[in-house]
């Protein structure tokens, strides 16, 4: 029986040998077919430099050679030339066996789980973002080349999704601020070698977040023009229902700064009452009593004073699952080939902090 293992090169693709080497087959974009084409143009031609006096015409032979390596580079950084997997799922395995060699891998599973698809879902837009923020904080250095090139392709589509839809701002400043304060601290101990990879392009990638956020403190938000019903239509009750909904303190305030009414609405006790209730334990928000000029317990507060302390409820409209039989992780509504009886009975949600200790070995 033949050994059951990964290939070397890359798992599951298909490889044609080339007059260049070994080249992985995948479908191609009309942009970088038309690139493909412009680099074959160049080997058939002769460069010439210099001033008129002193001309140097390189060979035929070095022309191809240089157009080899272009081609090289060209397929080694072209971002758009990615592998799409059908399954939308991957198979987590912490221990080489004679049927599955090696082990899975944190870019392994960007590409199976296609977050860069998975942004697009508001759905799961602040789970992607979330994960990414706390691999900014404490994973950075455990990345590979290739879970690093995954992880900022993936963040410049979510900043560009948010120039272009002004989808939750607030969300994507506090991400880049995380990994621009992780990485100044980090490329300082660069003798140490805490980061995989050449320091120059950890320079570079700090410089892009640094203009990602000046493009987002630039960020004007599009007044829209609609005749229709708005906000400020519906009764107080139906307003009093939307904030009692929110689970976030700072979404609050920001609605509230939209008419006096609102404002109003957003600073009711109870409101406030209610979130710190539905964040924190009895004994947490016990110890941290604050009251007011007039006696009473300032609610708000102690809601912003115990997030200091204490993480909040975390609350997502679509989370990853995994699956206790199979030891599959995938988006729910994608599924699996689970071969229980009863899947629905092997399943557990996924936070972003355990899909971070998932690939931690």
């Amino acid at each position: 029986m033949p050994f059951l293992g990964q290939d070397w090169r890359s798992p599951g693709w298909r490889w044609v040998k080339t007059e260049d080497g070994w080249k992985r087959c995948e479908p191609f974009s009309p942009a970088l077919e038309d690139g493909n084409n412009q680099l074959n143009d160049i080997s058939h031609t002769v460069i010439i430099t210099g001033d008129d006096e002193n001309e140097e015409v390189y060979s035929t032979e070095d022309c191809e050679f240089a157009a080899k390596k272009r081609k090289k580079d060209h397929f080694r950084n072209n971002t758009e030339s990615q592998c799409f997997y059908r399954e939308k799922w991957i198979y987590v395995h912490k221990e080489s066996t004679r049927e599955r060699h090696g082990y899975c891998t944190l870019g392994e599973a960007f590409n199976r789980l296609d977050f860069s698809s998975a942004i697009q879902d508001i759905r799961r837009f602040n789970y992607v973002v979330k994960l990414l923020q706390l691999i900014a904080k404490s994973q950075l250095t455990s990345l590979s080349g290739a879970a690093q090139k995954n992880y900022f392709n993936i963040l410049d589509k979510i900043v560009q999704k948010v120039m272009e839809d002004q989808y939750n701002p607030r969300l994507i400043k506090d991400l880049l601020q995380d990994l621009s304060s992780t990485l100044c601290i980090l490329i300082r101990g660069v003798g140490k070698s805490v980061l995989v990879g050449n320091i120059n392009i950890w320079i570079c990638r700090l410089e892009t977040i640094l203009l990602w956020q000046q493009q987002l403190k630039n960020l004007q938000m599009n007044k829209q023009v609609n005749n229709g019903l708005t906000l400020s239509d519906l009764p107080v009750h139906m307003l009093n229902n939307i904030l009692y909904r929110f689970s976030d303190g700072w979404d609050i305030i920001t609605l509230g700064q939209v008419t006096p009414t609102l404002y109003m609405l957003s600073e009711d006790r109870q409101l406030w009452k209610k979130l710190c209730q539905y964040h924190f334990a009895e004994k947490q928000f016990c110890r941290h009593l604050i009251p007011s000029e007039k006696g009473h317990i300032d609610w708000k507060l102690m809601y912003f004073a115990l997030q200091k302390y204490y993480p909040i409820k975390e609350q997502y409209g679509d989370t990853l699952h995994f699956c206790r039989h199979c030891s599959i992780l995938f988006w729910k509504d994608t599924g699996h080939p689970c071969t229980a009886s009863d899947p629905n009975t092997c399943l557990m949600p996924v936070s972003p902090q355990h899909f971070i200790d998932l690939f931690k070995f």
